[in-house]
């Protein structure tokens, strides 16, 4: 018995050395260059394999470095529906393999919420939320919201990314009803005093994808704006109800990493609206501008610069739809400061660095939660920037002596793919100084 365990296991050792087996996981690290073969994605139970190839760089039989396989990483995480994306290429049976692990994300939240309108901790709304992400594997969204508090709304949208997946084809629509105060200084001014106003607005747009980067759109859409009193230029229309419609066009350019928080690339998104067109008396155009560069320097430094602007023209241009700082928009030291204008202008510069490079998280400790909300990449990030920004009215010149400049300091807290916080310390030129909690990026 012993002789044949001994004669068995001689048998098999001989046989290895000539027929050696091949190695099933020669994962390649450091510096490669690697023609994939073959793409393999596993955790994606319910995302549609096409939702992630469509936004890599490269496909089979293409040669990747490990600088195209993180940008392409960042890539497919920048799409908000998962909490962990890995790339690996793998020597298997003399193919290389491309292995793209995700983990999801968790996609519905029928959640009761609070939080600041125009980003002021003086402007509480509260209510209701909807919210359903790739419930269909297909990267899309359903969005419900009833609010109460500051500014009541009820706001129902649905984002289809390919309709039409043979065309690159996206689809958007939108519908809202609210009671907004004027944020105006002049028509409040022209009325006595302080006023809010009936918006009933609805959109619809479609979208085209050039290519992996590029984009073009078109909307229309309908407003019912319902004023309490008729004063022209609260007013656009010779009536105290306007009623409108509205098209438009505009072009996007993304080549950024990673989009929720960039540390390469450029971004740029040019529109323009036509509101009335002619109709009730109301003709006007609004012309929004936006460009962004991020740079990565000395290895983890990320430097970041942008320009916006918001241009309003026509034969009249309503209050509510002047250009406005102090409140989606706002230039950091002059964070409350509330400005207005036919137009806008904001630059800014921002240098990260991380304190606590991104990590993944994950907790289990509260059964009742599904385990993907307890999931997130995190890091954190020290900061500096400088903002300046100027407004101004349809017919005045503009110089640099018009920009109010704003310097300073935070933290970034990355909470991804959900959300992030900063807190910044920031000062202005006349001695003022504010501490800033904010939500998101800054740009």
């Amino acid at each position: 018995m012993l002789k044949n365990f001994l004669l068995i296991f001689l048998l098999t050792v001989l046989v290895s050395k000539i027929f050696p087996q091949q190695k099933d996981s020669l994962i390649y690290s450091g510096s490669y260059s690697v023609k994939i073969d073959s793409i393999k994605i596993s955790g994606n139970s319910i995302t549609d394999p096409d939702v992630i190839t469509r936004e890599m760089t490269f496909s089979v039989g293409d040669t990747v470095t490990p600088e195209i396989i993180l940008f392409n990483q960042e890539r497919i995480f920048s799409l908000g529906i998962f909490t962990r994306v890995l790339l690996q290429p793998v020597k298997k049976d003399s193919l290389n393999i491309l292995y793209i692990t995700v983990s999801e994300s968790w996609y519905i939240y029928p959640l009761p919420f609070a939080e600041l309108v125009d980003r002021d901790w003086k402007k509480i709304s509260y209510g209701f939320y909807l919210f359903i992400r790739n419930f269909r594997g297909e990267d899309e969204t359903l969005y419900a919201l009833a609010a109460l508090g500051y500014d009541p709304m009820l706001n129902i949208s649905y984002d289809r990314p390919y309709l039409i997946r043979s065309q690159n084809i996206f689809f958007n629509a939108q519908f809202t009803y609210q009671n907004a105060k004027n944020k105006s200084e002049t028509a409040k001014a022209l009325y006595g005093g302080d006023f809010d106003e009936k918006f009933i607005t609805g959109q619809i747009s479609f979208a085209k994808r050039l290519n992996l980067y590029n984009k073009v759109n078109v909307f229309f859409g309908y407003d019912y704006i319902d004023n309490p009193v008729f004063i022209r230029g609260i007013s656009a229309s010779n009536e105290r109800i306007d009623r409108q419609i509205s098209l438009g066009a505009g072009y996007e350019i993304d080549t950024r990493d990673l989009a929720q928080f960039p540390s390469s690339g450029f971004y740029g998104l040019s529109n323009i609206t036509f509101k009335g067109l002619g109709m009730n008396d109301i003709n006007y155009q609004i012309v929004n501008l936006d460009i962004r560069e991020y740079y990565t320097v000395l290895e983890k430094l990320i430097l970041k610069c942008r320009f916006e602007s918001r241009l309003t023209f026509g034969k009249l241009v309503p209050y509510h739809d002047y250009s406005f700082f102090g409140y989606t928009q706002r230039i950091r030291g002059y964070f409350s400061q509330e400005q207005e204008g036919n137009d806008i202008y904001l630059t800014s510069f921002e240098m990260n660095y991380p304190v606590l490079s991104d990590v993944n998280m994950h907790f289990d400790f509260v059964p009742v939660v599904p385990k993907s909300l307890l999931s997130f990449r995190f890091g954190i990030y020290a900061e500096l920037f400088a903002d300046a920004g100027a407004t101004r009215m349809s017919g005045q010149s503009l110089s640099v002596n018009d920009f109010n400049p704003g310097y300073g300091g935070g933290l970034t807290f990355l909470f991804l793919p959900y959300n992030i916080l900063r807190l910044e310390y920031a000062f202005n030129p006349y001695h003022h100084s504010e501490l800033i909690v904010d939500i998101g990026i800054s740009f």
